[in-house]
């Protein structure tokens, strides 16, 4: 009976980390809540892509409901999101504003000559300070900011169409009301 007592213990810890391990991978990573939702956006003042010599600020934005797309041209993710945000901005909904995220701004203008530009206006955040400001886990992401400049919603990865469906149009028509 001894011989088997001590492992017990071992084996309990086993089960009880296999328990943790099987509970994180059932998690969702594009569902992590953003300690920002309810927040002010943070403040910023960047040079517009294809304009550096004019900066755009979120005081600016104030008073309008507005989405920010984070975006690289060197995101893979980014490319499949795009069609679908070209998409949807011709339909004038709500100003998307592009966050270049530590991109050179050739590749970002070339990218947007290429594949069609959705924005209202890109910003270059050549750094990444404003992305880190914003809590970016990775490129694409994107906000919904309201006319008081707090942020509202976070989507982490690319936006989908059932997204911009079930979610991001419901709370653009609260937040317009």
């Amino acid at each position: 009976m001894m011989k088997h007592a001590r492992y017990l213990v071992p084996m309990g810890i086993l089960l009880v980390l296999l328990y943790f391990l099987r509970a994180g991978l059932s998690l969702n990573p594009k569902e992590v809540p953003s300690p920002l939702i309810g927040k002010p956006a943070p403040a910023f003042s960047l040079p517009r892509l294809d304009q550096p010599a004019q900066r755009i600020s979120r005081d600016e934005l104030r008073g309008q409901v507005w989405m920010l797309n984070v975006w690289a041209s060197w995101c893979v993710a980014c490319r499949q999101e795009h069609p679908l945000l070209v998409q949807y901005a011709k339909q004038s909904k709500v100003p998307i504003y592009g966050l270049n995220y530590k991109d050179e701004r050739a590749a970002g203008m070339k990218w947007l000559a290429d594949f069609g530009n959705p924005y209202t206006a890109s910003i270059s955040d050549r750094d990444g300070r404003v992305g880190i400001d914003f809590g970016v886990y990775g490129v694409p992401e994107t906000f919904v900011i309201d006319r008081e400049g707090i942020i509202r919603y976070k989507q982490i990865g690319p936006l989908t169409p059932e997204v911009l469906r079930d979610t991001i149009e419901p709370l653009l028509k609260q937040l317009n009301s």
